[in-house]
C-alpha cells in the first residue's frame, strides 16, 4: 500500500503573506533604490527617477486599496492604527497583542511607509530642477509654488531614509531575538507564526483580482503623468 506523503513544515505553515503583498514589498525596495540612484546620477538618469516615481506611486494606491480587498493579513482592519495596541506590545505584559502578520509596531510603521512614500511620488508630480525637468503636473501651479514642493520634495528624502533605516534596524533585532521576518515575506508562509493561525487566501482569483486593480491605477496614473 502506498504510503501518504507527510507535508513538511514549511507546507504546513500558514500563509500570512499573499503574493501581491510580497510582491508591492519588494517592488517598492527595487524601485525606492532606483529612484534615490536615479536622482543621485543626474543627467538623463532623471527620466528613470520620475518612471521610478510614477511606479511608487502607483504600488502606493494599489496597497491602500489592497488594504482593503486583499488578503486577511494585508487588510487595515488586521492591523489597525492603534498608538495604544503598540505601546502594550512594547512593554510585553501579559496584555500585550500576539497577532500573526504585522504586530501594533509594525502596523504603525506601514501606516507611515504609505504616508510618506505617497506624499514623496505626489510632491514629485509639482517638482522641478530650474534647468531642464519638472514634474508632470508642475505647470498647474505656480514657480513660487513649484519651488516651495520641490524643497519639501527633496527635504522629505532624509526622513524616508530614516524611516527606512529604522524600519532595518527593527527587522535585524527581530532576528537577533530569533523572529524572522523576511522568510515569510518571501515565500508567503510563516512557521514561527502563534498555534492555531489561519491562513490568508491566495488562490489564482485573488492575484488575477490585484492584476486588474494594478492595471486600472497604472491607467489612471498614466493618464495623470501625460
Amino acid at each position: 500500500m502506498a504510503s501518504t506523503p507527510v507535508p513538511n513544515a514549511a507546507e504546513q505553515a500558514p500563509v500570512i503573506w499573499d503574493l501581491p503583498t510580497r510582491l508591492f514589498h519588494w517592488l517598492l525596495v527595487l524601485l525606492a533604490v532606483c529612484s534615490v540612484l536615479a536622482a543621485k546620477a543626474g543627467g538623463n538618469w532623471i527620466d528613470w527617477h520620475f518612471r521610478a516615481g510614477y511606479a511608487i506611486l502607483t504600488l502606493i494606491a494599489f496597497r491602500i486599496v489592497w488594504g482593503f480587498v486583499g488578503g486577511r493579513y494585508a487588510r487595515f482592519r488586521s492591523f489597525p492604527f492603534s498608538p495604544r495596541r503598540a505601546i502594550a506590545y512594547l512593554r510585553g505584559g501579559p496584555d500585550a497583542p500576539k497577532d500573526a502578520g504585522h504586530n501594533p509596531l509594525g502596523a504603525l510603521s506601514v501606516y507611515a511607509m504609505l504616508l510618506l512614500f505617497g506624499a514623496q511620488a505626489m510632491l514629485g508630480l509639482f517638482a522641478n530642477d530650474d534647468i531642464a525637468s519638472e514634474g508632470p503636473l508642475a505647470a498647474l501651479v505656480s514657480k513660487e509654488t513649484s519651488d516651495f514642493l520641490t524643497g519639501l520634495h527633496l527635504r522629505h528624502v532624509n526622513i524616508l531614509l530614516a524611516l527606512v533605516g529604522l524600519h532595518v534596524l527593527a527587522i535585524a533585532w527581530y532576528r537577533f531575538r530569533g523572529r524572522k521576518l523576511v522568510p515569510p515575506m518571501i515565500t508567503g508562509r510563516d512557521r514561527q507564526a502563534p498555534p492555531g493561525t489561519a491562513s490568508s487566501r491566495d488562490d489564482t482569483r485573488l492575484r488575477l483580482g490585484a492584476l486588474a486593480i494594478v492595471a486600472v491605477i497604472a491607467g489612471i496614473v498614466w493618464l495623470v503623468v501625460r
